[in-house]
């Protein structure tokens, strides 16, 4: 399994970093997880075919997580001509949601024809949903967004990779995190609490109790970034736009 960090920054752009979308490749399946705003241009950047992409995991419905999607919509309709199905996995409320989107950015892009079957999956949390060869088990977290907001544990070659979405500490994450392979999680803040979203001081006094083999901080801000040299490199990686890692 291939995973290539195409955007890892917040929603705000801190150190120029592109919204969050991570393309994981396994066997002959190709998807991403969350589609940020940026996500299109940052696929092409990386030379990734847009086509291949199979299927898209949304965490939560925030713009920096699925604001891509119209893009990505409107690049499968009119440039990369796309013929195969595309299936938006996500939580309630996710197809609605893209089409109020898509209708402010590119009127009639989804009320109109398609020449690709475009499919929407409901998730549930702690309910296992089968995505052909991938399992996924959604952890619901803290994090307003109009719909529930989910952590991530797939199960995919016998390996599992985890991700926190956006979210302040919740136990939900222990469940997500446990024994996975790598261990994706935000890291907004430093050591400054936030009622939205985690701070490394709060990742770090739990590291035990996620008990990850791998942890990959990603979604930092400034604070954070200002501050990354501080962090113990035999604990915890650091997210990069383009970053390459093999399971």
């Amino acid at each position: 399994m291939r995973l290539t960090i195409v955007g890892c920054g917040d929603a705000f752009g801190a150190g120029g970093r592109l919204n969050t979308c991570f393309h994981v490749e396994s066997g002959e399946r190709r998807f991403l997880i969350d589609c940020g705003a940026t996500s299109l241009v940052g696929l092409k950047a990386l030379g990734i075919p847009t086509n291949e992409i199979d299927t898209i995991f949304v965490t939560h419905l925030h713009g920096d997580h699925f604001g891509g999607l119209p893009w990505i919509i409107i690049d499968a309709k009119h440039r990369s001509m796309r013929k195969e199905k595309l299936t938006i996995v996500g939580p309630e409320g996710i197809e609605e949601r893209l089409r109020i989107a898509g209708e402010a950015l590119y009127p009639h892009i989804l009320s109109g024809e398609l020449d690709f079957e475009l499919c929407f999956e409901e998730l549930e949390a702690e309910t296992p949903h089968q995505s052909g060869d991938v399992l996924l088990t959604a952890f619901e977290v803290v994090h307003p967004s109009g719909a529930p907001p989910y952590a991530f544990r797939f199960l995919i070659e016998g390996k599992v990779l985890a991700f926190s979405g956006d979210t302040t500490w919740t136990d939900s994450l222990i469940g997500a995190a446990k024994g996975a392979d790598l261990f994706i999680c935000e890291s907004y803040q430093y050591d400054t609490p936030n009622p939205v979203h985690l701070d490394f001081k709060t990742i770090d006094d739990n590291f035990e109790r996620l008990g990850a083999k791998r942890i990959l901080l990603t979604h930092m801000g400034e604070e954070m970034l200002a501050r990354a040299g501080n962090v113990d490199p035999d604990r915890y990686g650091a997210a990069e736009d383009g970053m390459v890692i093999e399971l």
